[in-house]
């Protein structure tokens, strides 16, 4: 078994430590944006500014704050925010391209910029086309994946990143690791059901909550928006199973891990809100307020989610298995080598990587 020597610590100079606050300060915005992009949303302001790229035939950087009224203030506040966040993601993309050494850090941070581009179309897009429901739910969906991005980014150029070293082993084959990519994915695919219910109006197909109209759990399927309300209701159920699953892993396995432990307390006490908002949505006839929290707060749960992924897999190496071999017992996992034994070599088994 290939054992690694201890590697020293990696001094940070102060371009590294600029780079890494520049990552945090612009996955905030991107958090920030997409409060204000719910906001939008509820307040049914999509459409207030009815051209694109310009703002009532103005440049939309000299639009005159007089006019800012009713949902165009909503409206323009996004665009106005979202070029902001667009700037920022460009400044860090050509920031670290100078000065990050890690060329796939580079590659992750250019890959951001080209998913805030397409971000920015497909929002001019949903204006000039009225709204489509495909594309609107496109341009949420995107947005989620470009506040991800912006948060591994700021991760991997954190100092905890360069003094984190790989120490401990899942104990079991769906371990943290598994359990929580699994999780990030059940829980994207929800804020794209959710993302779909809201541009399709179907928020209050189903208008109680626990049950449905007919007092059963299980509505009527009486139209599209019935059907997408309910899989959003099952998928909040399933989005709470996996967070629990990967608790109980986390806790079982890792409970000394600190830099695990309380972010999934967090998003733990994250899914009791959002469940909590979910219920005031419904009761309150979406109102504005609970509503665009219920958002935000989804995609916190993602954000809280995926940074327990990465770091699970930054510092948890997969299980390991014995193998029995003329040089003795020893886990192996990872690449695939041929181990030898009496009997002459044996199937492929894994090793370290």
């Amino acid at each position: 078994m290939k054992i690694n020597p201890p590697q020293p610590a990696i001094r940070r100079n102060s371009a590294s430590i600029w780079l890494n606050r520049i990552a945090i300060f612009t996955c905030g915005c991107c958090f920030v944006l997409l409060f204000i992009g719910g906001l939008v949303t509820s307040h049914q302001a999509g459409l207030s500014v009815p051209d694109w790229p310009t703002s009532y035939g103005w440049n939309m950087f000299t639009f005159p704050m007089k006019d800012w009224v009713g949902g165009i203030f909503y409206e323009h506040t996004h665009r106005l925010f979202a070029s902001f966040v667009g700037f920022l993601i460009l400044a860090q993309a050509i920031l670290f391209w100078k000065f990050e050494p890690r060329s796939w850090v580079k590659r992750l941070s250019w890959f951001a910029l080209l998913c805030v581009v397409l971000q920015g179309v497909l929002g001019g897009i949903t204006v000039l086309f009225y709204l489509p429901p495909a594309i609107s739910s496109s341009h949420a969906a995107l947005g989620q994946m470009v506040f991800c991005l912006t948060l591994a980014i700021a991760m991997v150029t954190g100092k905890g990143w360069e003094l984190q070293r790989t120490k401990m082993t899942e104990r079991t084959q769906f371990g943290v690791r598994t359990l929580s990519l699994v999780s990030v994915i059940v829980i994207f695919c929800q804020l794209m059901i959710g993302a779909i219910m809201r541009h399709t109006f179907s928020g209050l197909a189903i208008p109680t909550f626990p049950f449905a109209p007919n007092g059963s759990v299980i509505p009527d399927f009486t139209s599209f928006g019935v059907a997408i309300n309910f899989a959003h209701r099952v998928g909040a159920f399933v989005v709470t199973i996996m967070l629990f699953l990967t608790a109980k892993s986390l806790f079982r396995w890792h409970s000394r891990e600190k830099g695990l432990i309380i972010p999934m307390m967090l998003a733990m006490f994250l899914l009791g809100v959002q469940i909590m908002l979910g219920a005031i949505t419904i009761w309150s006839s979406k109102a504005v307020t609970p509503t665009t929290l219920h958002v935000s707060c989804g995609a916190a749960i993602l954000g809280t989610m995926v940074y327990i992924m990465i770091r699970s897999r930054h510092t948890i190496s997969a299980k390991s298995t014995l193998v029995v071999g003329a040089n003795g017992v020893g886990p192996v996992f990872g690449k695939n080598v041929r181990v030898k034994s009496e009997n002459g070599p044996t199937p492929l088994a894994p090793t370290i990587s």
